[in-house]
């Protein structure tokens, strides 16, 4: 018989993302649910620090490594054996993205892995089928970040579909709403802005397959449905949000109209998403509406959860094998 808890590993991921570099720290085994042991999270929004170009700027690079310190301090003090570090839209978009994690990987003294937008809605969508199981059916993930929206549909653990475009909260927020605030006419500017940039995933989505069940992954989805949705509370399971679109569209307008300093009194609206949470809510509307999707249920597992059931999936192994 093995001795499952000799397979125990202290377990560290490093998530480099567009809004928050996280350290999660998880005592990892085969069959075991990753629950965290410790976190610690920095609010950086790069989306803030970038120049014309897409570069990250001297004081945003200081900022990452400010916060890869914190990260790495809280790993020191757990002990860990290993670390997965993961970098994402931000850094894999700019152009100085590789001066910038060498300079991490000098920090933390290992590579980091860049995900690509696929690679993002892939192992996010395998942390939402584990936490749902195989009788959701064909799931649909939603995901938006910081700096990208993932998409992800399939029927098993590995997505038929998997998609990404850069319409993240942060990106849209700098592009097209750059005070937070905006009136009638802006957010419909808006809209039709975030409706281009989602169009390939239209173009590529399966138009003749539906899924069965919706969910919306990421800190925006769940800022958004304490917002502007409901408990639900099922016997014997954990209470979980449901989010519907009509919902969603009577809370941006007035979002919109609310300045971003206030928005903090709202329920869910942490303090680094009050700039930004019209621009997501807006992003989470057209996709929504472009996969006619009616109602999200909101996952509490995302992208981290995804790399520590990948790297569970291939335990022993010392990368994520993309």
């Amino acid at each position: 018989m093995v001795n499952l808890h000799s397979r125990v590993t202290r377990l560290g991921v490093l998530d480099i993302g567009s809004n928050t570099i996280h350290m999660l720290i998880v005592d990892a085994a085969p069959g075991a649910r990753p629950d965290p042991e410790a976190s610690t999270k920095s609010t950086v929004r790069l989306m803030q620090y970038l120049k014309e170009d897409g570069s990250i700027k001297k004081s945003g690079i200081e900022a990452v490594l400010v916060a890869v310190d914190q990260c790495m301090k809280l790993a020191e003090e757990y002990d860990i054996t290993q670390l997965l570090a993961l970098a994402t839209s931000a850094i894999r978009d700019a152009p100085n993205g590789g001066k910038i994690l060498r300079k991490i990987e000098e920090r933390i003294g290992q590579s980091v892995t860049v995900l690509s937008g696929t690679d993002e809605a892939r192992l996010t969508f395998l942390a939402a089928r584990r936490w749902y199981g195989w009788d959701a059916g064909r799931l649909l993930m939603l995901d938006i970040g910081g700096g990208s929206l993932e998409v992800a549909m399939g029927s098993d653990e590995e997505p038929t579909v998997a998609l990404s475009v850069p319409a993240g909260a942060g990106r849209v927020t700098r592009e097209f709403l750059p005070e937070g605030t905006a009136s009638a006419d802006e957010l419909e500017l808006a809209h039709k802005k975030v409706r281009k940039i989602i169009e390939p995933i239209v173009d590529s989505f399966p138009t003749s397959k539906h899924p069965a069940h919706a969910v919306g992954t990421s800190k925006t989805f769940r800022s958004l449905a304490r917002l502007a949705g409901a408990v639900l509370r099922q016997s014997g399971r954990e209470d979980t949000w449901i989010m519907t679109r009509e919902q969603l569209e009577d809370w941006i307008p007035r979002l919109a109209a609310i300045e971003p300093d206030q928005r903090v009194a709202l329920p869910g609206i942490t303090p680094e998403r009050t700039l930004q949470i019209v621009g997501g809510g807006i992003v989470a509307d057209e996709i929504m509406k472009a996969l006619n999707v009616t109602e999200v249920e909101i996952c509490p597992w995302a992208l981290r959860e995804g790399a520590i059931l990948r790297w569970l999936d291939q335990f022993g192994r010392t990368s994520l094998g993309f």
